[in-house]
């Protein structure tokens, strides 16, 4: 009976410990995918919107920071995703490399074929990226889109990236388990800045250089 009830301790240890196991998360991997989506959409969100902002410093022809801001979605969404691709590809080539070195060296085929199957994927990497900077920037072109008057339309574009801004940064607070104030404050004055800054040296270089 003693024998008994010690493989029945024993067995009840091992499903906790393995229960425990079970609830851990490693955020530091979940943290990898949410930069690359984080930053994406925020880089998205930023320059598009800051593109139009500096049009709109000096042309209050709603159709002027429209064209601007598609053709920095479209330039920017095929830059984000060639970059990713060559990066993404390059770091899958020293990985496949440093593999055939390490199985040559074991003579193990099995875990070689294991490995590549883990190997990150340039072709994926590339779209995510192109969609999350598509998904950013679509949101100033969507604001800007339906105001005909030029102050409004200028302000509505800083109250929506603003706001977005501040849903990005708490997303990423919250699926990464960091603080929600300072992710938020950062991300947002960063995009302030962005816009603040591209704004007033267009404004400056229409009215006193050009």
């Amino acid at each position: 009976m003693a024998a008994q009830n010690d493989v029945r301790i024993q067995v009840s240890e091992d499903k906790t410990g393995q229960h425990g196991q079970g609830e851990e998360f490693d955020y530091s991997q979940r943290g990898q995918w949410v930069r690359a989506a984080v930053l994406g959409a925020t880089d998205g969100l930023v320059s598009v919107a800051s593109l139009m902002m500096g049009v709109g410093a000096v042309k209050h022809d709603v159709r002027a920071m429209i064209l601007t801001g598609f053709a920095g979605l479209v330039a920017g969404a095929c830059s984000m995703a060639i970059g990713e691709f060559v990066s993404v590809y390059s770091q899958r080539d020293v990985e496949v490399a440093q593999m055939k070195r390490d199985n040559r060296t074991a003579g193990n085929n099995e875990q070689e074929i294991s490995e590549k199957e883990s190997l990150p994927n340039p072709i994926q990497a590339a779209a995510a990226s192109a969609f999350a900077f598509i998904s950013g920037a679509m949101l100033p072109l969507l604001a800007a889109a339906f105001i005909a008057d030029h102050k409004i339309r200028l302000g509505v574009v800083v109250a929506a990236v603003s706001l977005a801004l501040v849903i990005f940064g708490w997303v990423g607070s919250v699926l990464g388990r960091t603080p929600v104030v300072k992710s938020c404050f950062r991300i947002l004055v960063g995009g302030w800045m962005a816009m603040t800054i591209t704004f007033g040296l267009t404004k400056w270089i229409g009215s006193t250089v050009l």
